[in-house]
């Protein structure tokens, strides 16, 4: 299945990986973390590791460890803005729960 990003959420991070002006992409994972077990972790990438996966989507790589892509396969990493928040969203098919202010989930 791998890692999408919608059109936004590439735009978004192009936008941020030129600015910076060095990096390979965006590497996402997870972290235990919250009342619901888990967190996602995004950070810009500056180097691939030979035990990450590569997925590229719209023009941007998202690298992931083999240990996060367990719980994120198949997730779709959004840029949306509601009112004036603005940030990622993480449609992952694999939640069983999430925490009620949405900083962490469980699978």
């Amino acid at each position: 299945m791998g890692i999408t990003l919608t059109e936004k959420a590439a735009n978004h991070v192009k936008k941020f990986l030129e600015d910076r002006s060095d990096g390979e992409g965006l590497r996402l994972g997870v972290r235990t973390s919250g009342c619901s077990g888990m967190a996602y972790v995004l950070e810009f990438a500056d180097k691939i590791e030979a035990e990450d996966q590569v997925f590229e989507d719209h023009g941007v790589k998202v690298i992931v460890d083999s240990k996060s892509l367990l719980y994120l396969d198949g997730t779709e990493l959004d840029f949306v803005k509601e009112g004036l928040n603005e940030g990622f969203q993480f449609n992952n098919p694999n939640v069983k729960d999430a925490c009620g202010c949405g900083e962490s989930f469980n699978v």
